[in-house]
């Protein structure tokens, strides 16, 4: 199925669903003939009731005509400037709270990545399900919009805590010794709202049943990417995406991160072991989530970046003066010896700025292949 989006009274923005790995009935994403795949991250729209609802921790300046409107504004112009073949949204996608119609929220929230017709994948977070629907309605209704690569769970997973654990493949480019392979994997998950076990206070974590379908997850992807034919010596990259940080997230201080830390990390209380899970699973490269609205820093610990999206919405907390961002990642594959298009060679991400000018900053090299492949002891002589 192929999808266009009028940008311009010239340009047309085009992208091509098309299934990889043999599954006819899903669809999926792959890169462009350019060697390129974007993602846009969109973390923590807390979106209410639109023009009604006020913004929270604004300028003086700003605050009389803000609203909702303002966070959705920003999601067309994140997409107008950056051009994503994929927007993720990483939970607390409404402030459920102030939220008169969950359902008419969740609408208006994801409305701009709607109309684009760009696909979209979305996670929850700890607020989404306060409103008129409980969290599996929310995922329900989520994965019923228009464009959406979402799901509930996937099938295969009979017992799997938790809404919205699901994975995504993208497959090299068309025509490509590729083309049959996904060479990037996304991996979404729910990483609950508040903890269930009376006695531990806090937020939730990523359960053993859905660290057990990641693992298992992994390792199918990577025995895939090793196969003939390409057959390759290890896994395909892979990037995760939920909504509340993992413990690991404060390991970091500001001589080992790239970007800001401005408040605690809102971590669970207890340590569900899912950072040593990825970690020995091997794909995956980095992690992004929302949840600390001030926080937009990547820091890297045993191999994996960890990294937040910085505050997107304007009816979530935030710091007057302290402009609303988003995430953008962009994944790059290597050319071939024949001048056609391989595997992944580079993931590097910035962020944008809800200013006047969508002001870039903090570009970063998250990963890659030279640099992850062991150094090669340098040869004596002539053998």
């Amino acid at each position: 199925m192929k999808e266009c989006w009028k940008l311009t009274t010239v340009a047309v923005l085009c992208f091509f669903w098309v299934p990889i790995g043999g599954f006819a009935v899903e669809q999926q994403l792959r890169f462009g003939k350019n060697g390129e795949f974007k993602i846009l991250q969109v973390a923590d729209m807390h979106f209410a009731d639109g023009k009604t609802t006020p913004c929270k921790d604004v300028l003086p300046s700003q605050a009389a005509s803000c609203s909702d409107l303002n966070t959705t504004a920003f999601v067309r112009r994140m997409i107008l400037a950056e051009k994503p073949h994929l927007i993720v949204f990483t939970g607390d996608n409404i402030f459920g709270l102030d939220a008169t119609d969950a359902a008419k929220s969740l609408n208006a929230a994801f409305a701009p990545a709607i109309s684009s017709n760009i696909p979209w994948a979305a996670v929850l977070g700890n607020h989404d399900q306060e409103s008129t629907l409980s969290r599996e309605g929310v995922m329900k209704h989520i994965v019923g919009l228009k464009n959406t690569l979402a799901r509930v769970n996937p099938v295969e997973a009979h017992i799997i805590d938790g809404f919205g654990n699901y994975n995504i493949e993208v497959g090299g480019v068309k025509g490509s010794g590729f083309e049959n392979k996904s060479v990037l994997n996304l991996y979404f998950l729910d990483s609950g709202d508040r903890s269930t076990v009376s006695s531990i206070p806090g937020y939730g974590w990523i359960k053993p049943s859905q660290q057990l379908w990641f693992e298992r997850t992994s390792a199918k992807l990577r025995r895939a990417f090793m196969d003939k034919p390409e057959a390759q010596k290890g896994p395909a990259p892979g990037l995760a995406y939920f909504h509340i940080p993992l413990p690991e997230f404060a390991s970091f201080d500001s001589t080992n991160f790239t970007g800001v830390r401005q408040e605690n990390i809102s971590s669970a209380s207890v340590n569900s072991g899912f950072f040593t899970t990825m970690v020995a699973a091997g794909d995956v490269k980095a992690a992004f989530t929302g949840h600390d609205h001030l926080n937009d820093f990547c820091g890297k610990l045993n191999n994996i970046q960890l990294c937040y999206a910085g505050g997107f919405g304007y009816h979530a907390y935030g710091k007057a003066g302290w402009a609303r961002r988003a995430r953008v990642v962009v994944a790059n594959l290597e050319k071939t010896e024949k001048g056609g298009w391989g595997a992944v060679k580079s993931i590097k991400t910035w962020k944008r700025l809800d200013d006047k000018h969508l002001t870039a900053i903090d570009g970063q090299v998250l990963w890659s292949k030279t640099s992850a492949e062991p150094r090669r002891k340098k040869q004596i002589g002539g053998t």
